[in-house]
């Protein structure tokens, strides 16, 4: 899911509170479920290349066709019930081209939570939620409904993030490889992820650390408060959210020091020894045990 589909235009300003805000007691509604960040070239493309990757992760190179019929090519390391999508400069058009632009999708696990999110927000003060519904073309032209989605506001300086509801059109739908429902209202992240996983390294993302303008800040926080995040302020500027699997750290930064800056993964198994590979501009360090840490910096820096 990209910004550039986002073709709405709404005014809000977003307040960012201080201290740890989750309803006591009661569960998330919206779960982490992907980032994705555009990195310098030379990091893509040695990603895109990278042999070890291949066997770490479930990882995918792929190009996906959705709204309007606007396209993407990612690639992806894919894991139980998150995944991690890279760019590299220039694969996206515009604004969503440029190094350091990246994204933030969270998303519900039961069909009809993405609208208690959206009844929450003007709590948090976002009283005029944009809902967008995006499709995928899986190649015939006819589009198919693939999940509903809210955003506090669509004008942006780097980086967006949505909460996310995947469609039954698309569980429906055998070229989407998802999984059976494990029970009623079943729209989860593992329904929608294959066992690929299974075959590799990475299970899942545990951390995300991205920098972000203070204005893309206060328009992220309210969408993670009212999905039952864990959210605090940390010292120097910026948040930790936690959904209680995974924690996100978005760091308020200048635009020029915008972007992923680090991955954190659980394993599927633990390793014995440390293993380091260099990929471009970032640096990944496995085990030993079962946590992986990915750090990365600007080619231009």
């Amino acid at each position: 899911m990209l910004r550039v589909v986002m073709i709405f235009a709404v005014a809000l300003t977003g307040v960012v509170a201080s201290g740890v805000t989750a309803r006591a007691g009661e569960e998330p509604l919206l779960y982490f479920n992907h980032a994705y960040g555009v990195l310098d070239r030379e990091t893509a493309d040695a990603i895109e290349g990278s042999a070890y990757l291949r066997e770490f992760a479930d990882f995918q190179v792929r190009t996906t066709t959705g709204a309007d019929g606007r396209t993407w090519t990612g690639r992806y390391l894919m894991g139980r019930e998150t995944y991690v999508e890279l760019f590299g400069v220039g694969d996206l058009p515009g604004q969503d081209g440029t190094l350091g632009s990246a994204g933030l999708g969270v998303s519900v696990e039961r069909a009809g939570d993405l609208a208690k999110v959206v009844e929450r927000l003007p709590e948090y003060g976002v009283p005029e939620p944009v809902e967008f519904q995006q499709t995928r073309d899986f190649g015939d032209g006819v589009p198919v409904p693939w999940f509903d989605a809210v955003f506090t506001d669509t004008r942006y300086d780097a980086f967006g993030a949505w909460g996310m509801e995947y469609r039954p059109e698309y569980f429906a739908d055998p070229r989407g490889n998802t999984e059976p429902a494990s029970g009623p209202g079943d729209v989860g992240r593992e329904r929608y992820l294959s066992d690929g996983y299974r075959d590799h390294l990475m299970r899942n993302v545990t951390s995300v650390r991205l920098g972000v303008t203070e204005g893309d800040l206060a328009d992220t926080v309210p969408l993670l408060r009212a999905g039952g995040f864990a959210v605090r302020t940390v010292a120097g500027g910026g948040v930790v959210a936690d959904d209680g699997t995974t924690r996100i750290r978005l760091d308020a930064v200048a635009r020029d020091q915008a972007g992923l800056r680090s991955l954190g993964f659980a394993l599927d198994r633990p390793v014995a020894e440390r293993h380091v590979e260099r990929i471009g501009n970032s640096t990944l360090v496995v085990g030993p045990g079962a946590r992986a840490g990915w750090s990365f910096t600007s080619g231009e820096e």
